[in-house]
C-alpha cells in the first residue's frame, strides 16, 4: 500500500502543476488548450537546461519554454481575441512537432537519457516515517516540496489580495473590473504566462524527476487532463490538487496490476485515466459554476 500511494503523488505531481497554473489562468475567464504544448516545451527545455547548468537549471529553462509557448498562445487569444480553442489547438499542434523535430536536430538518434541528470528522492526526516503516509508525501523529489508551498501560496494570492481578486473579477465580470480600473488584458496575459510556467515546470518534471530523458509527445495528453482536473477542482487551488491525487492514483493503477501479476491487457490500465477524464467531466456538467467570462473572445477589455 505504501508503495502505491508513493506512486500516486509522483504521478499527480506533474498533474498538479500543470493544473494548478490553468487554475489561475481559467479564473482571469481563459481557457489555454495550449497547456499540452508548454508541457511538452518544458519537457524538451528542461533537457537542455539540465545538460548545461544541472537540474535546477532544467526546471528554470522549462519553466521558460513553457511560458514562452503561452505567449504565442496570448498573443492571439488574449491580445488580438482569437478565438481560444482554436488557437490553443493550433499551439499545441506547433510544439508537439516542434520539440520533435528539435530534439533530433539538437541530440540525433543517440539521445540524451546518458547526459540528463535527475532528482532523487528527498527524504523529509521524521516525517517519512509517520505510517502508511510518511514516504508516501514525504520521500519524494524536491519538486514535490515546491508543489506543496505552491498550493497555499496560490490560495493566498487568489482569495486575500488585490491582485487575486482583480484576476477573479475579470474572470466572473469584466465589465465591472474595467470600470473599476481593471487593466484586463494585462491581467489576463499575466496569468496565462503564469499558466505557461507552471506547464513548463510540469513537463520538467515528467523528464528530471520521473523519466529521466525526453521522448517525443511524453506529455502524452496529460495538458488536457489537467484542464479537465481543474474543472473537477471547482477553480480552487486546493480543489485542483486533490483531483488531481484522483487522476494520479488511476494512472498509478497500472503499475500496481502489473506488480501483483495480472493478465489483463496494460492497455486498459494505460486508458483509464483517459476514461477517467470523460467520465469526470460527464458527472460535473451541470453541477459546477465556471468562471462566467470563461472561453468568451467576444468580450472588449482594455
Amino acid at each position: 500500500m505504501e508503495a502505491f500511494l508513493e506512486g500516486v503523488v509522483r504521478t499527480a505531481t506533474p498533474l498538479a502543476l500543470a493544473a494548478l497554473g490553468e487554475t489561475v489562468t481559467e479564473r482571469s475567464g481563459i481557457i489555454n488548450i495550449g497547456l499540452e504544448g508548454s508541457i511538452i516545451a518544458g519537457a524538451l527545455g528542461s533537457v537542455v537546461g539540465a545538460a548545461h547548468g544541472g537540474v535546477w537549471a532544467g526546471f528554470v529553462f522549462g519553466a521558460v519554454c513553457g511560458l514562452a509557448v503561452a505567449a504565442i498562445f496570448a498573443l492571439f487569444a488574449v491580445v488580438l481575441r482569437a478565438d481560444q480553442i482554436i488557437t490553443g489547438t493550433a499551439v499545441t499542434l506547433l510544439a508537439l512537432g516542434g520539440t520533435g523535430t528539435l530534439y533530433r536536430l539538437i541530440y540525433g538518434s543517440a539521445g540524451a537519457a546518458l547526459n540528463t541528470p535527475t532528482l532523487n528522492p528527498a527524504a523529509i526526516p521524521f516525517l517519512s516515517k509517520i505510517p502508511v503516509v510518511g514516504l508516501a508525501l514525504f520521500a519524494q523529489p524536491s519538486i514535490t516540496y515546491v508543489l506543496y508551498a505552491l498550493i497555499p501560496v496560490v490560495s493566498w494570492w487568489m482569495y486575500r489580495t488585490h491582485a487575486g481578486l482583480a484576476l477573479r473579477s475579470v474572470g466572473e465580470n469584466p465589465a465591472a473590473a474595467i470600470a473599476a480600473g481593471v487593466r484586463g488584458k494585462r491581467v489576463q496575459f499575466t496569468a496565462v504566462l503564469f499558466g505557461g510556467a507552471l506547464g513548463g515546470v510540469s513537463g520538467a518534471t515528467l523528464v528530471l524527476a520521473q523519466a529521466g530523458t525526453f521522448v517525443e509527445g511524453m506529455s502524452a495528453g496529460r495538458g488536457f487532463i489537467a484542464i479537465a482536473i481543474v474543472v473537477l477542482g471547482r477553480w480552487n487551488p486546493l480543489g485542483t490538487v486533490l483531483a488531481a491525487l484522483i487522476f494520479g492514483a488511476a494512472s498509478a493503477l497500472q503499475f500496481y496490476f502489473q506488480a501483483i501479476g495480472t493478465n489483463l491487457p496494460y492497455q486498459l490500465f494505460l486508458a483509464f485515466p483517459y476514461v477517467l477524464t470523460l467520465i469526470a467531466l460527464a458527472a460535473t456538467h451541470g453541477r459546477v459554476s465556471a468562471p462566467a467570462a470563461l472561453g468568451r473572445q467576444d468580450l472588449e477589455l482594455e
